[in-house]
């Protein structure tokens, strides 16, 4: 018997992102405001009475076999069951490819979950986090879906409390930027430690807007400088603060309410060949 679902794969935007230092294993020391924002693929998940997974995406070139993430997301799933079972995984793509949204890691946190659901394991959160680790680093965030300040590599979390009521307006200007790259390119001039960084913590747009920061915007802006450009265009339009999202190369510009998010991308987007995106915060 066919047993299908449809599911929603947010999006996110990283609010600050302070890289403390690279590791003995060549991962990075982080500290991170993630939030998840309603643009949103849309996955459907089927169970088939065949064997293996399949994945398709219109329009996108993925990766078969292990280096498909939503693929070796449905075969971790599947082999922590114990169940050998056919999965067709359809992704209906709307956050753009390497474009620092985690499109990726919300895809495999999804089809975890999806799968978790139709297989009715009740694996339960903590468990499917922990799977998620072995996925990626921005895996375990999707699945504790809510704000969350990020250490270590990203896959320690903690709520991050009420964040004050804005709307976001996501650019991205047709360059895919491979995240890799970005950190083998930065430079850090000097370790930081968690105990001495202010915890994000605020109390109103303004704060939100003071607490903005990325360390691998100096990288990314670098060779791509139309980034820094998009940021400008982003406040003459409205915005109350902007900044380039995890490697980039969206940039996100931060606005009072959605449909003052909604004007400036208008605006924009009689002016620029750009993918531009309204988004509420979830």
């Amino acid at each position: 018997m066919v047993k299908e679902g449809v599911f929603s794969s947010p999006a996110k935007i990283n609010l600050c992102l302070h890289v403390l230092g690279r590791r003995e294993d060549g991962y990075h020391e982080l500290a991170m405001a993630m939030q998840r924002v309603d643009l949103c693929d849309r996955i459907r998940i089927t169970l088939t009475g065949a064997t293996g997974v399949r994945v398709n995406c219109a329009g996108v070139a993925l990766a078969d076999g292990e280096e498909n993430i939503a693929a070796r997301a449905a075969r971790l799933i599947l082999a922590e069951a114990g169940i050998a079972a056919g999965v067709e995984i359809e992704i209906e793509k709307q956050i753009p490819v390497a474009a620092g949204l985690g499109g990726g890691s919300s895809n495999a946190a999804t089809v975890l979950q999806g799968l978790d659901r139709l297989l009715g394991l009740q694996l339960g959160k903590e468990r499917l986090m922990a799977l998620g680790v072995e996925l990626g680093a921005d895996v375990p965030f999707f699945i504790f879906a809510a704000p969350a300040w990020a250490t270590g590599i990203g896959t320690r979390l903690e709520p991050l409390g009420k964040l004050p009521a804005v709307a976001y307006l996501l650019v991205n200007p047709k360059i895919a930027v491979s995240t890799a790259w970005v950190y083998q390119s930065l430079e850090l001039t000097r370790g930081g430690e968690l105990a001495n960084l202010p915890r994000f913590s605020v109390a109103g747009r303004d704060d939100l807007c003071a607490a903005l920061h990325n360390d691998l915007e100096r990288v990314t802006l670098q060779r791509y400088p139309l980034i820094a450009e998009i940021k400008q265009q982003l406040r003459d339009q409205g915005a109350l603060g902007a900044l380039m999202s995890g490697s980039g190369a969206t940039v996100f510009g931060v606005f009072p309410d959605f449909s003052a998010a909604c004007a400036a991308g208008k605006r924009l987007a009689e002016r620029h060949d750009w993918l531009i995106y309204p988004a509420r915060p979830l």
